[in-house]
């Protein structure tokens, strides 16, 4: 005798698919039209294999001698990295003490700490290259203020959420003692988000090396520099060069941050 097959089972219901299946097609859709409104012309991508065989033509082999003159530049956006994160750090813990939901003075002080983030995660590194460029002139100084601002949203949310999750007893504590709002920071929140702290500072760190290579585009100082005038010369080989420079120090910098995060965790 033939037994009816049991009901399939389905983890979503027919209401749910259909918004799921409209949900993917409306996506498509969009894609669709934002590409289509790009005018994208594909004749450069029938072009680009000998274009970029003829770039790597032109800058193979690398011009050795010249890996003598970047060592001082590469030194600089090493340290422009380390001063930039070290700044953004110092500034980024006010800045997540008060957008905090759990150690800010009030809703005023909440939402000033919610949108010094945003401002500061909303602007591109090259934004605020160029500010500071015009403000203190081109140099490393410029590139240490941009990488440091860029670097504050980034800090200061994590450590903000890191916040929000701490023990508030010894707060609590602290504040009972009379202690102002900076002692409360340093001695009832930073204990607690110690772990936390390093591993953003050696992650952000790792990020903003890679960031100080670039803004010496707009003469922010750095590697940057150098690879922008050997650019401008068509010295293909020089700027071969500085590439694998900078992929050197990179690569430096990922190891040494995956490092740093394994012995804090």
């Amino acid at each position: 005798m033939a037994v009816e097959n049991p009901r399939s089972w389905r983890k979503y219901d027919l209401r749910t698919r259909l918004v799921r299946y409209l949900a993917v097609l409306l996506t498509l859709v969009v894609g669709a039209v934002s590409w289509q409104a790009l005018n994208i012309h594909y004749q450069f991508a029938l072009t680009a294999p000998w274009a970029l065989a003829d770039l790597f033509g032109r800058m193979y082999p690398p011009d050795v001698g010249y890996s003598t003159e970047i060592a001082g530049p590469l030194v600089e956006t090493i340290n422009i990295a380390i001063l930039g994160t070290g700044l953004a750090i110092i500034m980024s813990l006010p800045v997540a003490y008060i957008g905090a939901e759990n150690t800010t003075f009030n809703r005023y002080t909440y939402v000033l700490g919610k949108l010094i983030i945003v401002v500061s995660r909303s602007v591109n590194v090259i934004v605020w290259a160029l500010i500071f460029v015009v403000v203190f002139g081109a140099g490393a100084l410029s590139g240490v203020l941009a990488v440091a601002f860029r670097s504050i949203g980034f800090c200061a949310k994590l450590l903000a959420e890191g916040i929000e999750e701490i023990d508030p007893g010894q707060v609590e504590a602290i504040r009972a003692t009379g202690a102002p709002g900076p002692s409360v920071l340093v001695y009832g929140v930073v204990p607690q988000i110690k772990p936390l702290l390093i591993g953003i500072t050696t992650y952000r760190w790792d990020i903003n090396v890679r960031e100080a290579t670039i803004i010496g585009f707009v003469g922010a100082g750095g590697i940057g520099v150098q690879l922008q005038t050997q650019v401008n010369f068509l010295d293909w080989r020089a700027v071969f060069t500085i590439l694998i420079a900078i992929l050197g120090i990179v690569l430096f910098s990922e190891v040494l941050s995956a490092y740093l995060r394994k012995k804090v965790t």
